[in-house]
């Protein structure tokens, strides 16, 4: 399952089952879970942690140092969870010791081409990276957001569960849950209604999650009277508590 052109680390661990392809090097402080997919040409530095059957596809650069001055070679970590598709030309680095010192991505995501996750991100489960999203350091990617291609985000931004960014669009502020948006800088246009469908949400739920939006962006109200109109009107729901949280937790404020 080693191509004898691959260099593997003598400290590198692999798991039974493991694909690594022609002319790929594995470094030292590198782990690999069963059932993983290294395609020809992927280097891959340590210390980096990857799970169980992804398949990272040729010319992949995975936990090299981050790009960032501060870097002096401290101890950091890339984590990659289980079941990833990582696609021709990621760049993927590992964290600082000015943050958490990792960069983790979740499960089951799929990442096309040319995306660039920079230190100290987090990618949570079930996202879309289309090809050439770059992420800038401290990027908070939640579960089941797509982003189109060539999609940029800024230092410290955060994009909420199911959103939804169209192609060449700029974040430079946090993207609330269930928002699709559009542009640059980006602005809110509808709900991810398609998405929360292909998720299982209910229709019910899609139409309160519609008026959700309708308060916080059409009604012309101030931040805080629409987050109290919304707790009022849907505060027992599961999905107006995580808009609510998103809102209220907001560093960089909203897309809005």
């Amino acid at each position: 399952m080693i191509h004898p052109t691959a260099i593997i680390d003598e400290k590198a661990k692999l798991a039974e089952g493991v694909e690594i392809g022609p002319y790929s090097i594995v470094g030292p402080q590198v782990s690999i879970g069963r059932g993983t997919r290294i395609g020809p040409h992927v280097v891959i530095e340590g210390p980096t942690r990857i799970g169980e059957d992804n398949h990272i596809y040729q010319f992949a650069s995975i936990g090299a140092a981050p790009q960032d001055k501060k870097f002096d070679g401290e101890p950091t970590e890339l984590i990659i969870g289980d079941r990833n598709v990582i696609r021709e030309f990621c760049t993927f680095n590992r964290g600082t010791a000015q943050d958490k010192g990792e960069t983790v991505m979740g499960d089951d995501n799929w990442i096309m081409a040319y995306v660039h996750i920079a230190h100290d991100c987090i990618i949570r489960n079930h996202t879309v990276l289309a090809n050439n999203v770059t992420l800038a350091g401290h990027v908070e990617i939640r579960d089941a957001v797509i982003l189109g291609g060539f999609t940029l985000v800024h230092q410290f931004c955060v994009v909420g569960e199911h959103a939804f960014t169209g192609m060449g669009s700029s974040l430079a502020k946090d993207l609330p849950p269930f928002v699709m948006a559009t542009g640059a800088p980006a602005e809110p246009r509808k709900i991810n209604a398609e998405g929360l469908r292909r998720h299982h949400y209910s229709e019910d739920a899609i139409q309160r999650i519609k008026e959700i939006y309708r308060l916080l962006y059409r009604k012309q109200l101030l931040l805080k009277d629409a987050l109290a109109e919304i707790q009022t009107r849907y505060g027992d729901f599961a999905d107006a508590q995580l808009m609510l949280d998103f809102c209220h937790h907001s560093q960089r404020g909203l897309v809005r």
